[in-house]
């Protein structure tokens, strides 16, 4: 209200943040105990159970796919039909690229390409070929993985682990899923995802294509320094290429033209809200976010956000955290996604929204608020601001705030501003624009 001087909503939410971050922790441990759980076998081996759906059937393999060249299959049991220098020229132009390791299953790495969370997505596998590859030129390196199940059912699931790991890709730090796609013509089906890791100025960008065909799983990870994310078509040329030389012996290529459509990977989130990969990266934190079930409040003193009064048919909240971190318990993200009966609905109550926010510094005496960004899209309208609140007693409280409309939903966003802990303009808008695509899935 016009003249009041009371505290911002959400100032005082230590409390319930602390309660929220204990559950993300004990979460997360579940999380992490659940990807992989690691046997020691005979002979001093070791085999990863796969909670993705790998095999471990007693009568799976306890070596742990490696190159057993078993008399089952014919399936890649040397090298020849993996990519070399020539066939891995798409990845660049400029200079040339050289091999510069091939391992068999016995001597491949704990991890080969990023975001891999095991050491084999089909433990009970036949044998796995991983190589690696360095343009001199332009110092860019790349990575050939490819595993090889008993049959092609198997060889689905491993599929499916691979692209369960991208799309939650939990081992990487500081990392954000910036574009991904899904690819026809490349094996019998594929994705590909562009991660992003800030480096100075620049970002490292890993782009990585998987696909499966026949018995065979294969991963194909391009890295490089950019500006901006990479466009897909170097890795979709060269994973095609890679794939049409594997499917010779394993079957199961499509005829199709190889073809990329921005898509986002799948999540085990709650539908319709964001994975951690979507979560911004700040310098001072490591550790990865997680995710927890919230409470949806009426933000800050600006947004009067209130779904129930405005007849959303249904609504839900999710906190964003970093428990493992060493942050103020008042540090995460709040992202709200409100569904109506029609898109006229939701575009209304979004409007409302960003009328009271662009409108609070003057109905709010103690409120600085600055628009920070607009999106207009054929799919998506909405706005972020900074909204900072002085209590009078030499405190101020910030936040970042964003809204947005996407057919019948409204996205609702909001992030305390904290010392050393705060994203960019871009940053923040970017995150606003992957809460509304993900929207879609809240049904």
């Amino acid at each position: 209200m016009a003249g009041s001087h009371r505290a911002p909503r959400g100032g005082g939410r230590a409390a319930v943040r602390e309660a929220r971050r204990q559950k993300a922790r004990k979460r997360n441990q579940t999380i992490a105990a659940g990807i992989a759980v690691v046997l020691l076998v005979g002979g001093g081996g070791v085999a990863a159970l796969n909670a993705f759906g790998g095999d471990n059937s007693p009568g799976a393999n306890a070596s742990g796919a490696s190159d057993d060249k078993s008399a089952d299959s014919k399936v890649l049991t040397d090298d020849k039909a993996l990519l070399d220098g020539a066939t891995a020229k798409p990845l660049g132009a400029t200079g040339a690229w050289t091999i510069t390791k091939t391992a068999d299953g016995s001597t491949a790495p704990d991890r080969a390409f990023a975001c891999q969370s095991q050491r084999f997505a089909d433990p009970a596998g036949l044998r796995t070929w991983v190589r690696t590859f360095q343009n001199a030129a332009t110092k860019q390196t790349a990575v050939q993985y490819v595993e090889v199940s008993n049959d092609a059912a198997a060889a689905g699931k491993a599929y499916n682990s691979i692209v369960g790991w991208l799309g939650q890709c939990n081992s990487e730090k500081q990392t954000r899923l910036s574009a991904s796609y899904l690819t026809t013509g490349v094996g019998e089906r594929g994705w590909i995802a562009v991660f992003g890791q800030p480096s100075g100025t620049k970002t490292k960008y890993k782009t990585i294509a998987v696909s499966v065909a026949g018995q065979a799983t294969m991963v194909l990870e391009h890295d490089t320094i950019a500006g901006t994310p990479p466009p897909p078509n170097a890795v979709l040329a060269t994973a095609a290429a890679a794939a049409k030389r594997i499917c010779a012996q394993s079957g199961g290529c499509s005829k199709a033209a190889p073809l990329a459509k921005p898509s986002l990977l799948p999540s085990t989130e709650a539908p319709g809200f964001m994975a951690p990969v979507d979560l911004p990266v700040l310098s001072e934190i490591d550790k990865p976010w997680v995710s927890t079930p919230a409470k949806t409040g009426p933000g800050t003193q600006c947004e009067n956000f209130d779904p129930k009064k405005a007849k959303a048919t249904k609504y839900g909240s999710q906190t964003y955290l970093t428990p493992d971190a060493k942050v103020p318990t008042e540090f995460g993200l709040d992202d709200t996604v409100a569904k109506f009966a029609t898109a006229k609905a939701a575009s209304t109550f979004a409007a409302q929204i960003r009328k009271n926010v662009d409108g609070c510094g003057k109905t709010v005496s103690n409120a600085k608020v600055d628009s920070t960004g607009e999106i207009a899209t054929s799919v998506m309208k909405g706005e972020t601001w900074e909204a900072s609140f002085d209590t009078g007693d030499g405190k101020k409280f910030t936040y970042r705030i964003g809204v947005a409309a996407s057919g019948n939903r409204v996205v609702y966003l909001l992030f305390p501003v904290l010392k050393g802990l705060d994203v960019t303009d871009s940053g923040f808008r970017d995150t606003l624009i992957r809460a509304t695509e993900r929207s879609a899935a809240y049904k």
